[in-house]
Protein backbone atom coordinates (compact mmCIF):
# COMPACT_ATOMS: atom_id res chain seq x y z
CA UNK A 1 0.00 0.00 0.00
CA UNK A 2 1.32 3.43 -0.98
CA UNK A 3 0.04 6.81 0.19
CA UNK A 4 -1.13 7.68 -3.34
CA UNK A 5 -3.44 4.64 -3.32
CA UNK A 6 -5.76 6.47 -0.92
CA UNK A 7 -6.25 9.28 -3.44
CA UNK A 8 -6.66 6.84 -6.34
CA UNK A 9 -9.37 5.05 -4.34
CA UNK A 10 -11.27 8.33 -4.21
CA UNK A 11 -11.11 8.67 -7.99
CA UNK A 12 -13.21 5.50 -8.11
CA UNK A 13 -16.14 7.44 -6.62
CA UNK A 14 -16.31 9.49 -9.84
CA UNK A 15 -13.76 11.22 -12.05
CA UNK A 16 -16.12 14.16 -12.53
CA UNK A 17 -16.66 14.76 -8.80
CA UNK A 18 -15.11 17.88 -7.29
CA UNK A 19 -11.80 17.14 -5.61
CA UNK A 20 -10.42 20.64 -4.94
CA UNK A 21 -12.57 23.74 -4.60
CA UNK A 22 -11.53 27.36 -4.22
CA UNK A 23 -14.53 29.45 -3.06
CA UNK A 24 -15.32 31.97 -5.76
CA UNK A 25 -12.58 30.52 -7.96
CA UNK A 26 -11.55 27.25 -9.62
CA UNK A 27 -12.72 23.74 -9.03
CA UNK A 28 -10.72 20.69 -10.08
CA UNK A 29 -12.38 17.31 -10.62
CA UNK A 30 -10.84 14.02 -9.51
CA UNK A 31 -10.03 12.98 -13.07
CA UNK A 32 -8.20 16.26 -13.78
CA UNK A 33 -6.21 16.00 -10.59
CA UNK A 34 -5.27 12.38 -11.19
CA UNK A 35 -4.09 13.12 -14.73
CA UNK A 36 -2.02 16.08 -13.52
CA UNK A 37 -0.45 13.96 -10.78
CA UNK A 38 0.67 11.36 -13.35
CA UNK A 39 2.20 14.09 -15.52
CA UNK A 40 4.02 15.56 -12.50
CA UNK A 41 5.40 12.16 -11.48
CA UNK A 42 6.62 11.53 -15.03
CA UNK A 43 8.14 15.02 -15.16
CA UNK A 44 10.03 14.48 -11.93
CA UNK A 45 11.46 11.21 -13.22
CA UNK A 46 12.45 12.91 -16.50
CA UNK A 47 14.24 15.59 -14.47
CA UNK A 48 16.32 12.90 -12.78
CA UNK A 49 14.38 12.48 -9.50
CA UNK A 50 14.85 8.89 -8.38
CA UNK A 51 14.18 6.80 -5.27
CA UNK A 52 15.24 8.67 -2.17
CA UNK A 53 15.59 12.09 -3.85
CA UNK A 54 13.87 14.91 -1.98
CA UNK A 55 11.23 17.14 -3.59
CA UNK A 56 10.78 20.39 -1.68
CA UNK A 57 7.49 22.25 -1.33
CA UNK A 58 7.31 25.92 -0.30
CA UNK A 59 3.80 27.25 -0.73
CA UNK A 60 0.74 28.86 0.77
CA UNK A 61 -2.62 27.08 0.60
CA UNK A 62 -3.58 26.77 -3.08
CA UNK A 63 -5.46 24.20 -5.16
CA UNK A 64 -2.39 23.30 -7.16
CA UNK A 65 -0.25 22.93 -4.01
CA UNK A 66 -2.03 19.69 -3.22
CA UNK A 67 -1.74 18.57 -6.83
CA UNK A 68 2.05 19.02 -6.53
CA UNK A 69 1.97 16.93 -3.35
CA UNK A 70 0.07 14.15 -5.12
CA UNK A 71 2.50 14.13 -8.03
CA UNK A 72 5.43 14.00 -5.61
CA UNK A 73 4.13 11.08 -3.56
CA UNK A 74 3.22 9.24 -6.77
CA UNK A 75 6.80 9.63 -7.98
CA UNK A 76 9.90 7.87 -6.58
CA UNK A 77 10.79 11.10 -4.74
CA UNK A 78 10.29 12.03 -1.09
CA UNK A 79 7.94 14.87 -0.12
CA UNK A 80 9.85 17.58 1.82
CA UNK A 81 7.49 20.40 2.89
CA UNK A 82 8.65 23.53 4.74
CA UNK A 83 6.74 26.19 6.66
CA UNK A 84 5.58 29.08 4.53
CA UNK A 85 5.92 31.36 7.56
CA UNK A 86 9.55 30.54 8.28
CA UNK A 87 12.28 33.12 7.66
CA UNK A 88 13.80 32.67 4.17
CA UNK A 89 17.19 31.71 5.65
CA UNK A 90 15.59 29.00 7.79
CA UNK A 91 13.80 27.42 4.84
CA UNK A 92 16.95 27.54 2.73
CA UNK A 93 18.78 25.81 5.58
CA UNK A 94 16.10 23.13 6.04
CA UNK A 95 15.83 22.37 2.32
CA UNK A 96 19.61 22.25 1.87
CA UNK A 97 20.13 20.04 4.96
CA UNK A 98 17.38 17.78 3.67
CA UNK A 99 19.16 17.40 0.33
CA UNK A 100 16.30 18.86 -1.72
CA UNK A 101 16.88 18.03 -5.41
CA UNK A 102 13.73 19.52 -7.00
CA UNK A 103 11.56 22.38 -5.77
CA UNK A 104 7.92 23.43 -6.13
CA UNK A 105 7.17 26.91 -4.80
CA UNK A 106 4.40 29.50 -4.87
CA UNK A 107 4.96 32.82 -6.64
CA UNK A 108 4.73 34.66 -3.31
CA UNK A 109 8.20 33.30 -2.57
CA UNK A 110 9.76 34.38 -5.87
CA UNK A 111 11.99 36.81 -4.00
CA UNK A 112 13.55 33.88 -2.13
CA UNK A 113 14.59 32.02 -5.29
CA UNK A 114 18.12 33.52 -5.52
CA UNK A 115 18.80 32.54 -1.90
CA UNK A 116 17.38 29.05 -2.45
CA UNK A 117 19.40 28.49 -5.63
CA UNK A 118 22.55 29.66 -3.88
CA UNK A 119 21.91 27.25 -0.99
CA UNK A 120 21.14 24.36 -3.38
CA UNK A 121 23.20 24.74 -6.57
CA UNK A 122 22.48 21.08 -7.30
CA UNK A 123 18.73 21.59 -7.89
CA UNK A 124 17.48 19.56 -10.84
CA UNK A 125 14.55 21.86 -11.42
CA UNK A 126 12.26 24.55 -10.00
CA UNK A 127 8.55 24.80 -10.86
CA UNK A 128 6.24 27.59 -9.74
CA UNK A 129 2.87 26.34 -8.55
CA UNK A 130 0.67 29.23 -9.66
CA UNK A 131 2.54 31.36 -12.20
CA UNK A 132 5.54 31.50 -14.51
CA UNK A 133 8.76 32.94 -13.05
CA UNK A 134 12.17 33.54 -14.69
CA UNK A 135 13.78 30.12 -14.82
CA UNK A 136 10.72 28.43 -13.28
CA UNK A 137 7.78 27.41 -15.48
CA UNK A 138 4.27 27.29 -14.10
CA UNK A 139 3.12 23.91 -12.80
CA UNK A 140 0.38 23.49 -15.40
CA UNK A 141 2.59 24.56 -18.33
CA UNK A 142 5.41 22.25 -17.18
CA UNK A 143 3.01 19.35 -16.56
CA UNK A 144 1.41 19.78 -19.99
CA UNK A 145 4.76 18.89 -21.60
CA UNK A 146 5.00 15.61 -19.65
CA UNK A 147 3.42 12.31 -20.73
CA UNK A 148 0.09 11.39 -19.12
CA UNK A 149 1.11 7.72 -18.91
CA UNK A 150 -0.11 6.25 -15.60
CA UNK A 151 2.84 6.08 -13.23
CA UNK A 152 3.43 3.95 -10.15
CA UNK A 153 6.73 3.82 -8.29
CA UNK A 154 8.20 0.63 -6.90
CA UNK A 155 8.09 1.91 -3.31
CA UNK A 156 7.33 -0.60 -0.56
CA UNK A 157 5.39 -0.01 2.65
CA UNK A 158 8.52 0.71 4.71
CA UNK A 159 10.06 3.14 2.23
CA UNK A 160 10.12 6.80 3.24
CA UNK A 161 7.55 8.95 1.43
CA UNK A 162 7.87 12.19 3.41
CA UNK A 163 10.24 14.07 5.68
CA UNK A 164 8.16 16.15 8.08
CA UNK A 165 9.61 18.81 10.35
CA UNK A 166 9.09 18.67 14.10
CA UNK A 167 7.18 21.56 15.68
CA UNK A 168 10.31 23.65 16.06
CA UNK A 169 8.98 25.35 19.22
CA UNK A 170 12.22 24.68 21.14
CA UNK A 171 14.82 24.96 18.37
CA UNK A 172 15.56 24.01 14.75
CA UNK A 173 13.12 21.35 13.52
CA UNK A 174 14.37 17.81 13.00
CA UNK A 175 13.53 15.90 9.82
CA UNK A 176 11.14 13.04 10.64
CA UNK A 177 11.19 10.09 8.23
CA UNK A 178 7.60 8.97 7.55
CA UNK A 179 6.87 5.81 5.56
CA UNK A 180 3.90 4.60 3.52
CA UNK A 181 3.12 2.21 6.40
CA UNK A 182 3.08 5.11 8.87
CA UNK A 183 0.47 6.89 6.75
CA UNK A 184 -1.60 3.72 6.29
CA UNK A 185 -1.71 3.34 10.08
CA UNK A 186 -2.59 7.01 10.53
CA UNK A 187 -5.58 6.79 8.21
CA UNK A 188 -6.75 3.44 9.59
CA UNK A 189 -6.87 5.04 13.03
CA UNK A 190 -8.52 8.17 11.59
CA UNK A 191 -11.37 6.22 9.97
CA UNK A 192 -11.82 4.12 13.12
CA UNK A 193 -12.30 7.30 15.14
CA UNK A 194 -14.38 9.13 12.52
CA UNK A 195 -16.35 6.67 10.37
CA UNK A 196 -17.41 7.97 6.96
CA UNK A 197 -21.11 7.63 6.12
CA UNK A 198 -21.30 10.18 3.30
CA UNK A 199 -18.93 11.77 0.81
CA UNK A 200 -16.94 14.23 2.97
CA UNK A 201 -16.65 17.96 2.45
CA UNK A 202 -13.36 18.90 4.08
CA UNK A 203 -12.55 22.54 4.85
CA UNK A 204 -8.81 23.26 4.59
CA UNK A 205 -7.88 26.35 6.60
CA UNK A 206 -4.67 25.42 8.46
CA UNK A 207 -1.42 25.25 6.43
CA UNK A 208 -1.30 22.39 3.91
CA UNK A 209 2.37 21.95 4.78
CA UNK A 210 1.26 20.49 8.12
CA UNK A 211 -1.66 18.43 9.41
CA UNK A 212 -4.26 20.03 7.15
CA UNK A 213 -2.47 18.76 4.05
CA UNK A 214 -2.23 15.26 5.44
CA UNK A 215 -5.93 15.22 6.28
CA UNK A 216 -6.87 16.09 2.72
CA UNK A 217 -5.93 12.49 1.92
CA UNK A 218 -8.53 11.31 4.46
CA UNK A 219 -11.29 13.13 2.56
CA UNK A 220 -9.95 11.92 -0.80
CA UNK A 221 -10.13 8.29 0.30
CA UNK A 222 -13.93 8.51 0.09
CA UNK A 223 -14.16 10.77 -2.95
CA UNK A 224 -14.72 13.89 -0.85
CA UNK A 225 -14.17 17.49 -1.86
CA UNK A 226 -11.56 19.73 -0.25
CA UNK A 227 -12.59 23.38 0.06
CA UNK A 228 -9.35 25.37 0.28
CA UNK A 229 -9.10 28.71 2.07
CA UNK A 230 -5.89 30.79 2.09
CA UNK A 231 -6.04 31.31 5.85
CA UNK A 232 -8.09 30.68 9.00
CA UNK A 233 -9.95 33.98 8.86
CA UNK A 234 -12.91 33.41 11.24
CA UNK A 235 -15.51 35.08 9.03
CA UNK A 236 -14.40 33.15 5.95
CA UNK A 237 -14.41 29.86 7.89
CA UNK A 238 -17.96 30.39 9.15
CA UNK A 239 -19.16 31.44 5.69
CA UNK A 240 -17.56 28.38 4.07
CA UNK A 241 -19.10 25.92 6.58
CA UNK A 242 -22.55 27.30 5.84
CA UNK A 243 -22.21 27.77 2.08
CA UNK A 244 -20.41 24.52 1.21
CA UNK A 245 -22.13 22.30 3.78
CA UNK A 246 -18.77 21.35 5.30
CA UNK A 247 -18.77 18.01 7.12
CA UNK A 248 -15.28 18.08 8.64
CA UNK A 249 -12.41 20.46 9.36
CA UNK A 250 -9.28 20.73 11.46
CA UNK A 251 -8.13 23.80 13.38
CA UNK A 252 -5.64 24.29 16.21
CA UNK A 253 -7.17 25.53 19.50
CA UNK A 254 -5.82 29.07 19.14
CA UNK A 255 -7.67 29.46 15.82
CA UNK A 256 -10.85 28.01 17.39
CA UNK A 257 -10.63 30.60 20.16
CA UNK A 258 -10.69 33.37 17.55
CA UNK A 259 -13.56 31.65 15.76
CA UNK A 260 -15.60 31.64 18.98
CA UNK A 261 -15.19 35.41 19.41
CA UNK A 262 -16.62 36.18 15.94
CA UNK A 263 -20.14 37.70 16.13
CA UNK A 264 -21.44 35.21 13.53
CA UNK A 265 -20.39 32.18 15.59
CA UNK A 266 -23.58 32.11 17.65
CA UNK A 267 -26.02 32.49 14.77
CA UNK A 268 -26.05 28.80 13.84
CA UNK A 269 -25.79 27.22 10.44
CA UNK A 270 -23.36 24.45 11.42
CA UNK A 271 -25.74 21.50 11.07
CA UNK A 272 -23.67 19.90 8.29
CA UNK A 273 -20.64 19.39 10.57
CA UNK A 274 -19.87 15.81 11.59
CA UNK A 275 -16.30 16.16 12.85
CA UNK A 276 -14.54 19.31 14.07
CA UNK A 277 -11.01 18.17 14.85
CA UNK A 278 -8.78 20.07 17.25
CA UNK A 279 -5.14 19.16 17.78
CA UNK A 280 -1.53 20.48 17.79
CA UNK A 281 -1.83 22.11 21.25
CA UNK A 282 -3.85 21.77 24.50
CA UNK A 283 -7.33 23.27 24.53
CA UNK A 284 -8.95 25.01 27.45
CA UNK A 285 -11.77 22.91 28.92
CA UNK A 286 -13.92 26.04 29.28
CA UNK A 287 -13.43 27.01 25.64
CA UNK A 288 -14.08 23.41 24.60
CA UNK A 289 -17.45 23.59 26.38
CA UNK A 290 -18.10 26.82 24.51
CA UNK A 291 -17.22 25.14 21.19
CA UNK A 292 -19.57 22.24 21.95
CA UNK A 293 -22.32 24.74 22.65
CA UNK A 294 -21.70 26.67 19.42
CA UNK A 295 -20.96 23.84 16.96
CA UNK A 296 -22.74 20.94 18.63
CA UNK A 297 -21.38 17.56 19.79
CA UNK A 298 -19.00 17.23 16.84
CA UNK A 299 -15.65 17.93 18.49
CA UNK A 300 -12.82 15.39 18.16
CA UNK A 301 -9.42 15.72 19.80
CA UNK A 302 -6.36 14.05 18.29
CA UNK A 303 -3.02 13.71 20.05
CA UNK A 304 0.20 12.91 18.25
CA UNK A 305 3.40 14.50 17.02
CA UNK A 306 5.51 14.52 13.88
CA UNK A 307 7.25 11.33 15.03
CA UNK A 308 3.92 9.48 15.48
CA UNK A 309 1.54 11.60 13.45
CA UNK A 310 -1.78 12.82 14.75
CA UNK A 311 -3.66 9.79 16.06
CA UNK A 312 -1.81 8.29 19.03
CA UNK A 313 -4.92 8.96 21.11
CA UNK A 314 -8.43 10.16 20.30
CA UNK A 315 -11.15 11.84 22.33
CA UNK A 316 -13.97 11.14 19.90
CA UNK A 317 -17.46 12.50 19.31
CA UNK A 318 -19.05 9.97 21.67
CA UNK A 319 -16.59 10.85 24.43
CA UNK A 320 -17.69 14.47 24.16
CA UNK A 321 -21.37 13.46 24.07
CA UNK A 322 -20.98 11.41 27.25
CA UNK A 323 -19.47 14.38 29.07
CA UNK A 324 -22.39 16.57 28.04
CA UNK A 325 -24.85 13.93 29.24
CA UNK A 326 -23.08 13.17 32.54
CA UNK A 327 -21.54 16.12 34.47
CA UNK A 328 -19.60 13.68 36.66
CA UNK A 329 -17.41 12.99 33.60
CA UNK A 330 -16.53 16.66 33.01
CA UNK A 331 -12.88 16.02 33.94
CA UNK A 332 -12.51 14.12 30.66
CA UNK A 333 -12.59 17.38 28.73
CA UNK A 334 -9.00 17.79 29.99
CA UNK A 335 -8.06 14.39 28.52
CA UNK A 336 -6.53 13.73 25.10
CA UNK A 337 -8.52 10.50 24.88
CA UNK A 338 -7.73 6.81 24.71
CA UNK A 339 -5.13 5.01 22.63
CA UNK A 340 -6.05 4.52 18.97
CA UNK A 341 -6.65 0.91 17.88
CA UNK A 342 -3.33 0.44 16.06
CA UNK A 343 -1.02 2.14 18.58
CA UNK A 344 0.33 1.20 21.99
CA UNK A 345 0.49 4.15 24.39
CA UNK A 346 1.90 3.94 27.92
CA UNK A 347 3.45 5.95 30.75
CA UNK A 348 7.16 5.41 31.51
CA UNK A 349 9.50 6.55 34.26
CA UNK A 350 13.06 7.74 33.74
CA UNK A 351 14.45 4.22 34.11
CA UNK A 352 12.33 2.71 31.34
CA UNK A 353 9.68 1.12 33.61
CA UNK A 354 6.05 1.27 32.53
CA UNK A 355 3.93 2.86 35.24
CA UNK A 356 0.48 1.87 36.52
CA UNK A 357 -2.66 3.94 36.09
CA UNK A 358 -2.64 7.21 38.01
CA UNK A 359 1.14 7.63 38.15
CA UNK A 360 2.80 10.45 36.23
CA UNK A 361 5.61 9.89 33.78
CA UNK A 362 6.52 10.38 30.14
CA UNK A 363 4.01 9.37 27.48
CA UNK A 364 5.59 6.75 25.19
CA UNK A 365 4.32 5.15 21.98
CA UNK A 366 4.86 1.93 20.02
CA UNK A 367 3.46 0.63 16.73
CA UNK A 368 3.39 1.11 12.96
CA UNK A 369 2.49 4.78 13.42
CA UNK A 370 5.98 5.55 14.77
CA UNK A 371 8.52 7.15 12.43
CA UNK A 372 11.42 5.34 10.79
CA UNK A 373 13.83 7.78 12.45
CA UNK A 374 15.33 11.27 12.10
CA UNK A 375 16.96 12.24 8.82
CA UNK A 376 20.74 11.69 9.01
CA UNK A 377 20.69 11.73 12.82
CA UNK A 378 21.11 8.24 14.30
CA UNK A 379 22.07 9.63 17.72
CA UNK A 380 18.84 11.59 18.15
CA UNK A 381 16.89 8.65 16.71
CA UNK A 382 18.37 6.32 19.33
CA UNK A 383 17.65 8.82 22.09
CA UNK A 384 14.02 9.23 21.02
CA UNK A 385 13.53 5.45 20.69
CA UNK A 386 15.28 4.26 23.86
CA UNK A 387 13.80 1.26 25.69
CA UNK A 388 12.02 0.34 22.44
CA UNK A 389 9.42 3.11 22.70
CA UNK A 390 9.08 6.54 21.10
CA UNK A 391 9.52 9.15 23.84
CA UNK A 392 7.12 12.03 23.24
CA UNK A 393 8.59 14.47 25.76
CA UNK A 394 5.09 14.92 27.22
CA UNK A 395 4.41 14.27 30.90
CA UNK A 396 1.08 12.67 31.71
CA UNK A 397 -0.87 9.82 33.25
CA UNK A 398 -3.59 7.33 32.33
CA UNK A 399 -6.71 6.91 34.43
CA UNK A 400 -8.44 3.64 35.29
CA UNK A 401 -10.73 3.98 32.25
CA UNK A 402 -7.82 4.25 29.84
CA UNK A 403 -7.97 8.00 29.22
CA UNK A 404 -4.67 9.86 28.97
CA UNK A 405 -4.02 13.29 30.45
CA UNK A 406 -1.10 15.51 29.46
CA UNK A 407 0.11 17.61 32.36
CA UNK A 408 3.24 19.19 30.85
CA UNK A 409 6.23 19.08 28.57
CA UNK A 410 9.44 17.76 30.13
CA UNK A 411 11.31 20.83 28.89
CA UNK A 412 8.69 23.33 30.08
CA UNK A 413 8.79 22.64 33.83
CA UNK A 414 9.49 25.73 35.94
CA UNK A 415 11.80 25.15 38.89
CA UNK A 416 11.06 27.84 41.47
CA UNK A 417 12.50 27.66 44.98
CA UNK A 418 13.30 23.98 44.44
CA UNK A 419 9.72 23.09 43.44
CA UNK A 420 8.73 21.77 40.01
CA UNK A 421 5.81 23.81 38.74
CA UNK A 422 3.94 22.65 35.60
CA UNK A 423 2.98 25.66 33.43
CA UNK A 424 0.04 23.82 31.85
CA UNK A 425 -1.83 23.71 35.17
CA UNK A 426 -1.55 27.50 35.46
CA UNK A 427 -2.47 27.98 31.81
CA UNK A 428 -5.67 25.96 32.27
CA UNK A 429 -6.71 28.32 35.05
CA UNK A 430 -5.89 31.43 33.02
CA UNK A 431 -7.82 30.09 30.03
CA UNK A 432 -10.92 30.03 32.22
CA UNK A 433 -10.63 33.77 32.98
CA UNK A 434 -13.44 35.57 31.10
CA UNK A 435 -11.08 38.18 29.60
CA UNK A 436 -8.33 35.81 28.43
CA UNK A 437 -8.29 34.53 24.86
CA UNK A 438 -4.95 32.71 25.09
CA UNK A 439 -1.92 32.59 27.34
CA UNK A 440 1.57 31.21 27.97
CA UNK A 441 3.26 30.62 31.31
CA UNK A 442 7.04 30.56 31.60
CA UNK A 443 9.78 30.82 34.20
CA UNK A 444 11.77 34.07 34.24
CA UNK A 445 15.05 34.75 36.08
CA UNK A 446 14.64 35.69 39.72
CA UNK A 447 17.51 36.33 42.20
CA UNK A 448 15.66 34.71 45.09
CA UNK A 449 13.64 31.86 43.55
CA UNK A 450 15.89 31.03 40.62
CA UNK A 451 12.85 31.17 38.38
CA UNK A 452 9.65 33.10 38.99
CA UNK A 453 6.33 32.20 37.37
CA UNK A 454 5.27 34.70 34.74
CA UNK A 455 2.13 34.68 32.60
CA UNK A 456 1.78 36.40 29.24
CA UNK A 457 -1.83 36.77 28.11
CA UNK A 458 -3.67 37.71 24.94
CA UNK A 459 -7.07 39.24 25.69
CA UNK A 460 -10.40 38.74 23.95
CA UNK A 461 -11.37 41.67 21.68
CA UNK A 462 -12.80 44.51 23.77
CA UNK A 463 -12.22 42.75 27.10
CA UNK A 464 -11.49 44.82 30.18
CA UNK A 465 -8.47 43.94 32.30
CA UNK A 466 -7.45 44.55 35.92
CA UNK A 467 -3.99 43.10 36.43
CA UNK A 468 -4.00 43.21 40.23
CA UNK A 469 -7.42 41.56 40.41
CA UNK A 470 -6.26 38.86 37.98
CA UNK A 471 -3.20 38.10 40.13
CA UNK A 472 -5.37 37.84 43.23
CA UNK A 473 -7.79 35.55 41.38
CA UNK A 474 -4.91 33.28 40.32
CA UNK A 475 -3.71 33.04 43.94
CA UNK A 476 -7.20 31.97 44.99
CA UNK A 477 -7.32 29.31 42.29
CA UNK A 478 -3.76 28.02 42.50
CA UNK A 479 -2.25 29.00 45.82
CA UNK A 480 0.70 31.33 46.32
CA UNK A 481 3.42 28.92 45.14
CA UNK A 482 1.97 28.19 41.69
CA UNK A 483 0.27 31.51 41.01
CA UNK A 484 2.07 33.87 38.62
CA UNK A 485 4.15 36.53 40.27
CA UNK A 486 3.45 38.80 37.30
CA UNK A 487 1.03 38.86 34.36
CA UNK A 488 1.82 40.78 31.20
CA UNK A 489 -0.64 41.58 28.40
CA UNK A 490 0.56 41.21 24.78
CA UNK A 491 -1.42 42.14 21.68
CA UNK A 492 -0.64 38.72 20.18
CA UNK A 493 1.36 35.70 21.26
CA UNK A 494 3.98 34.37 18.82
CA UNK A 495 2.81 31.17 17.16
CA UNK A 496 4.16 28.51 14.84
CA UNK A 497 2.41 27.82 11.51
CA UNK A 498 0.36 25.08 13.20
CA UNK A 499 -0.81 27.39 15.99
CA UNK A 500 1.49 26.35 18.81
CA UNK A 501 2.53 29.21 21.08
CA UNK A 502 6.29 29.67 20.71
CA UNK A 503 7.40 29.74 24.31
CA UNK A 504 11.05 29.85 23.29
CA UNK A 505 10.45 33.28 21.70
CA UNK A 506 8.65 34.51 24.80
CA UNK A 507 11.38 33.14 27.10
CA UNK A 508 14.10 34.73 24.99
CA UNK A 509 12.81 38.20 25.81
CA UNK A 510 13.35 37.64 29.53
CA UNK A 511 16.49 35.48 29.50
CA UNK A 512 18.71 37.58 27.22
CA UNK A 513 22.08 38.21 28.83
CA UNK A 514 21.67 35.50 31.46
CA UNK A 515 24.59 33.08 31.82
CA UNK A 516 22.16 30.24 32.65
CA UNK A 517 18.70 29.57 31.21
CA UNK A 518 17.32 27.62 34.22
Amino acid sequence: MQLIDLFDRGVGYGRDAACLVEPGGRSLAYGEVQDLSHRIANGLVAAGVGPGDKVGLLSDNHLLTFVAVLGTVRSPGIWLPVNARNAPEENANILARGGCSFLFLHSRFAGQLPLLRQAMPWLKGVVCIDAELPGAPSLEAWAAEQPATPFRSGAGPDDVVAIRGTGGTTGLPKGVLITHRNYATLFANWYAAMPVHERPVNLVVAPMTHAAGTLMFAACGYGGSNVVLPSADPGAVIEAIRRDRVTQLFMPPTAIYKLLTHPEARRGGFESLRYFVYAAAPMSADKLREALDVFGPVMVQLYGQAEAPMVCTVLDVEDHRRVLADPSLSHRLASCGRASPLVRVAIMDGDGRLLPDGERGEIVVQGDLVMKGYHQDPAKTAEAMRHGWLHTGDVGYRDADGYFYIVDRLKDLIVSGGFNIPPSEIERVLWSHPAVNDCAVIGVPDPHWGEAVKAVVELKPGAGWDGDAALAWCREQLGAMKAPKTIEVWDALPRSPVGKVLKREIRERYWQGEARRV
